[in-house]
């Protein structure tokens, strides 16, 4: 693999072009979406694109109180942290780089934009932001456990931690949603609290704490934070498409592009649908509805898979 490939991945395709580019369209789809739902005609197709540039137009101030390294790292590291994942990810072509274990690292990697809105809420020091901070950590603790076990269990079943073998394994087999429709579920509602979406935009609460960790952010800063979800939204997509509907790989090129474009718009479908059709619950609620019950179902899954392996 030669070093102009290398750097065409991480900066063209599937690389930082790529992924704002899908990410800000996938933002317009869950918008327009979410306003058919709700009777409303919703934006245009290139309103997200027009958002983010005034945004990043706008003056960019940050607060004296503010610890000014911290409140300017934070949105940089959450944005370093999504783009990084892509590099483990076969999204339509093989990934730059992949080994036994990096379903851990992706993990991993998916849980540092938590921290850094936490640290960018917490060194704003604001209350509001130091309320919508501790609301992003309790929520981390929340979805985590589910979307990490949710994950693990194609990973089980595959008997391997990493992303290409469960691909081959669904290449040799059905998606692995048919033998894990429970963990599919956990998946699809995790990622829901992973993105803050409705009903789990409990962080930013923008009736009752002005926007949470973000309401000290303006211009660049927050244009940064606002793209870091919007190409989560396009990884985290890509993630349930990878370990739960067969993935990208279908030999052709274009027909693998395609097969990623409408399985990845599919999981952003029902993500939308389930905004539209709740309003948010508070964060005890959304604690209890965890480990009460998405921490149970993954766990029931693992015993289904248990049994599968036996009889496999």
């Amino acid at each position: 693999m030669n070093e102009l490939y290398k750097i065409f991945y991480l900066l063209i395709f599937p690389g930082f072009a790529f992924l704002v580019v899908y990410g800000l369209l996938l933002e317009w789809a869950d918008r327009k979406i979410v306003a058919r739902l709700q009777n409303r005609v919703g934006p245009p197709w290139f309103q997200p694109f027009a958002d983010f540039i005034k945004l990043f137009a706008k003056e960019d101030i940050t607060s004296e109180k503010a610890d000014r390294f911290m409140f300017a790292a934070a949105p940089i590291i959450a944005l370093a942290a999504v783009l990084t994942t892509v590099i483990f990810l076969p999204l339509t072509v093989p990934a730059l780089f992949s080994f036994e274990g990096d379903v851990v690292v992706l993990a991993y990697l998916l849980t540092v934009p938590t921290f850094a809105i936490f640290l960018g809420g917490w060194y704003s020091v604001n209350y509001f932001a130091s309320v919508g901070a501790m609301r992003a950590t309790l929520l981390l603790f929340s979805y985590e456990v589910p979307l990490l076990m949710s994950l693990l269990g194609p990973a089980i079943l595959a008997g391997s931690w990493s992303v290409s073998s469960i691909l081959a394994f669904q290449a040799n087999h059905d998606w692995i949603a048919v033998y894990q429709p429970i963990g599919f579920i956990v998946a699809l509602v995790a990622l829901v609290g992973k993105l803050e979406r409705i009903p789990f935009d409990i962080p930013e609460a923008e009736t009752e704490i002005v926007d949470g960790p973000f309401c000290e952010y303006t211009g660049r800063k927050l244009a940064i934070f606002r793209l870091m979800f919007d190409i989560e939204l396009v990884i985290v997509a890509s993630l349930i498409s990878l370990f739960y509907l067969g993935g990208f790989s279908y030999g052709n090129i274009f027909l693998s592009a395609l097969m990623f474009f409408v399985k990845t718009f599919a999981v952003v479908a029902l993500v939308a649908a389930v905004k539209a059709s709740f309003g948010r619950i508070r964060i005890d609620q959304m604690i209890g509805f965890c480990w009460k019950y998405l921490v149970p179902a993954a766990v029931l899954q693992y015993l289904l898979i248990a049994a599968a392996k036996i009889w496999m």
